[in-house]
């Protein structure tokens, strides 16, 4: 004999089956579609467009809203008050569909409208900060949010709350992005913090993980009710000086959706020419190529390698009232005063080919391309180099020569390579020792003839005066409370550039040289299709230092590690 447990549960799954036919039956009568809600998305926005009282009332609720196409899930269709709902909604500007849905299903939708929030997008700062002041004063560490979020009852206290005390915690330590990682029965609290992932947090109540996700979905603008699809989204932090966005990503996985929220600072983009740590004679260069009214400067390096850092610092060094800047971005990360910034829309037939195209009849001087991704990106971007514009963009190579096979290896034409570029920059980011605890590491005399063998053979034009002390420092163990007991804080680029004006090279090298030709023997490497190999030597020729030699440089001078530097450019070869 069955349980009769097991038998309560068929009788109910059979009546909801009775249900849903008779949805089915009403809407082929009514010559509309029937709508399986418990498969389909809602989209909170939508759900708010009609208010839950009046929902429950006439038995209908918004489900699903593009542009201006509105989705309307209804139970009765031949009722006055759907009829005069339709005939409101239309008259706002909506062009609205109705489907017929079970009750049950409407009652399945009304449970999501506790995630509808009069200010859908923002999260104020003023939520629950109250509440949680006295344990906001110690989550400038990790210990201290780890210790803050503990003495929280997790069960039972507000999302809003968890999440803001997580994002405060992230923005004082620095933190570029959070990781929420369902782990078994376990979820577990990651931050990024230059470039290193750190665990902040772990707990095995995992009710309050999934209050958590709906809130962070429903601020992000995303689909409450969808577990087993990725969704992006974001929404903004409203502080008292300033706003910062939040880029949702949300996956599913083995043990529930995984979260990755980056946090995109302003104060983070808020560097000039100077800030970036380029070396004095790379920074000379980049400032006559940027004076310069066309051509194309490429930057290079993998993702988080600091490109966009260095360009917006490009832009913001050539913006003035004189001059028309326009961007097109995939994604529009930050914001920037007084510069036109567009965003690429696959969805809508809008990608970097065809802003391009549409930008240069915006009559820009300066134009910025998110990213150089394929033969006609390419060929737009550098024909605009050559009529006059500036540009700049990057393209996923390793190394400074890497740019040019790549370029050709696009399909783009080699013949107009040469004469559009200007210079390629190739740049990491590695991690600075922290000035309140690096400790003077002991150099022995094999490495101080390293070093010295080294410097000699640096280009000319790098002044070798300003590291005739040599001082290395290395990380303290457990380094201090300022650096969250990692030793480093902060990073900084490390660089190398290919000028394509050899003369220019030759100038800063010999200022008694006379110029003979421009631009000549890189345009017939390209011309040639020649390998990167033959590219990299030509420019340490004409006087390059690669990345390596200046992160070595940078050890020299006290601000970063010999392991940190080989971590991102290989073994070190003095």
């Amino acid at each position: 004999m069955k349980p009769i447990a097991e038998i309560k549960n068929k009788l109910k799954q059979m009546k909801r089956e009775a249900e849903e036919r008779d949805a089915k039956r009403a809407a082929e009568k009514s010559k509309l579609s029937y709508l399986n809600v418990f498969t389909t998305p809602i989209n909170t926005e939508a759900l708010a467009i009609i208010a839950e009282e009046r929902a429950k009332k006439i038995k209908a609720a918004a489900v699903e809203l593009k542009e201006n196409k509105l989705a309307v899930a209804v139970y009765d269709p031949g009722s006055k008050e759907i009829k005069k709902l339709k005939e409101e909604l239309e008259v706002k500007g909506y062009q609205v569909t109705i489907f017929v849905v079970s009750l049950p299903g409407l009652n399945y939708i009304f449970d999501f409208y506790k995630f509808v929030s009069k200010e859908p997008g923002k999260i104020s700062g003023k939520i629950s900060v109250g509440q949680i002041n006295d344990l906001k004063k110690n989550i400038n560490s990790l210990d201290g949010l780890n210790q803050a979020l503990g003495l929280m009852n997790l069960a039972t206290v507000d999302a809003a709350m968890i999440l803001e005390l997580i994002l405060l915690g992230a923005m004082a330590n620095r933190a570029s992005d959070i990781h929420f990682e369902p782990i078994d029965k376990k979820i577990k609290i990651r931050l990024r913090i230059d470039g290193i992932l750190h665990d902040v947090f772990e707990n095995q109540e995992k009710s309050f993980y999934f209050r958590l996700l709906s809130k962070i979905k429903l601020l992000s603008n995303l689909k409450i009710n969808i577990y087993d699809e990725p969704q992006d989204g974001r929404f903004t932090i409203n502080l008292e000086n300033k706003e910062v966005e939040v880029r949702v990503a949300i996956a599913p996985s083995e043990f529930g959706e995984v979260v990755v929220m980056r946090l995109l600072d302003p104060e983070a983009i808020n560097i000039s020419l100077g800030e970036l740590g380029i070396r004095e004679d790379d920074l000379e260069i980049i400032k006559t190529e940027l004076k310069r009214p066309n051509g194309l400067i490429l930057n290079t390096g993998p993702t988080g390698s600091g490109k966009t850092t260095t360009l917006y610092a490009f832009l913001k060094h050539k913006k003035t009232p004189k001059i028309k800047i326009i961007t097109i971005e995939d994604p529009i990360e930050y914001h920037l005063e007084g510069i036109e910034q567009t965003q690429v829309d696959e969805e809508a037939g809008y990608n970097f080919s065809d802003g391009l195209k549409s930008l240069m009849r915006q009559d820009p001087d300066v134009i910025l391309v998110g990213e150089i991704r394929d033969k006609e990106t390419g060929e737009i971007g550098i024909q605009a180099a050559l009529t006059g514009h500036l540009v700049f963009s990057t393209i996923h190579a390793n190394s400074a020569a890497g740019a040019i096979p790549r370029l050709v290896d696009l399909g783009v034409k080699s013949s107009s390579i040469g004469s559009a570029l200007n210079l390629i920059i190739a740049q990491r980011l590695v991690r600075k020792l922290c000035d309140n605890c690096k400790t003077i590491k002991e150099t022995d005399n094999e490495l101080k003839i390293k070093i010295e063998k080294f410097l000699k053979q640096l280009p000319k034009r790098v002044n070798k005066e300003k590291f005739k002390e040599i001082k290395i420092f290395s990380a303290s163990k457990g380094g201090c409370d300022k650096c969250n007991n990692s030793g480093y804080k902060g990073r900084i680029g490390i660089y190398e550039l290919i000028l394509n004006d050899p003369e220019y090279e030759k100038l800063l090298i010999d200022p008694n040289h006379i110029a003979l030709s421009s631009h000549k023997e890189l345009d017939e490497l390209i011309f040639s299709s020649a390998p990167e190999s033959a590219i990299k030597k030509f420019a340490l020729e004409q006087g390059m230092a690669t990345m390596q030699q200046d992160g070595i440089l940078k050890i020299i001078s006290g601000m970063t590690t010999f392991e940190e530097v080989e971590e991102v450019t290989g073994r070190m070869q003095f």
